[in-house]
C-alpha cells in the first residue's frame, strides 16, 4: 500500500482528494490536514510515501512544506496541485527537488497515475505545464526589482516601499519603471500579474 498524507485548505476539496485517493486498491491516506503548518507533523507521526500539497494555502504554501519534509523526512515524496498554470512555479519546484508536480484541474486518473509515479521514485509533471517550462526563460529581474514589485503586488505605494527598504522614492520608481520594460507591461497590475504567473514573485 502506498500511504498518502493530504494537505489542503479547502474543506470540501480536500475531502475529495482523500475520498479519491482512498478509493484506489492500492493507496492508504494515512493523515489529511488543513494548513502547511501541519504537515511535517503529521508526516512524521504517520510516515506517509507520498505528501499531496496544495501549492496556495495561506500561510507555509505547498513548497515550503515540501522543502520542511525534504529537509526532515526526505523519504516521503511531495505531489504538488496547483489551481496556478505558472511554469515559473514548475520551475522552482524542480529547482527543491520535487518530482510531482499537478493541476487541480488534473483527471482523477492522472492524480493517482501520479501518485503511484512518485512513490515508486518517478516523475509526474503535468505535460502542458512541462512544455511551457523548457520555453520559460530565467527571470530578467534582479533581486532588488523583485523584492520592489513583490511589495507592489501587496499594496503598498511607492513612498511606503522606499520606506520599507531604505531607498529614496527616485529609486523604487526608477526600478518600477525598469521592471514594466523588462516585462513589457502596460500598466503595472500587468507587470504583478506577469510575474506572478511565471513564479518570480
Amino acid at each position: 500500500m502506498i500511504k498518502v498524507l493530504v494537505a489542503e485548505d479547502l474543506h470540501v476539496v480536500r475531502a475529495g482528494l482523500v475520498s479519491l485517493l482512498d478509493s484506489a486498491f492500492d493507496v492508504d491516506v494515512v493523515a489529511h490536514v488543513g494548513s502547511g503548518e501541519e504537515v511535517l507533523r503529521a508526516a512524521l507521526e504517520h510516515a506517509p510515501d507520498v505528501a499531496v500539497l496544495d501549492i496556495g494555502m495561506p500561510g507555509l504554501d505547498g513548497l515550503a512544506a515540501a522543502a520542511l519534509l525534504r529537509t526532515h523526512l526526505p523519504t516521503c515524496r511531495p505531489l504538488l496541485l496547483t489551481g496556478m498554470d505558472g511554469p515559473g512555479h514548475l520551475r522552482r519546484a524542480l529547482d527543491m527537488g520535487v518530482t510531482g508536480f499537478l493541476l487541480k484541474t488534473t483527471t482523477p486518473e492522472r492524480l493517482l497515475d501520479g501518485v503511484r509515479t512518485v512513490a515508486a521514485g518517478g516523475r509526474a509533471i503535468e505535460p502542458e505545464l512541462s512544455e511551457d517550462f523548457w520555453a520559460l526563460g530565467e527571470c530578467p529581474l534582479t533581486e532588488r526589482e523583485a523584492e520592489i514589485l513583490r511589495a507592489t503586488a501587496e499594496g503598498l505605494a511607492p513612498r511606503d516601499i522606499a520606506v520599507l527598504l531604505s531607498l529614496s522614492v527616485g529609486t523604487v520608481r526608477s526600478r518600477l519603471s525598469d521592471v514594466m520594460g523588462k516585462l513589457q507591461a502596460r500598466t503595472m497590475v500587468d507587470a504583478v500579474r506577469i510575474a506572478e504567473r511565471c513564479g518570480w514573485i
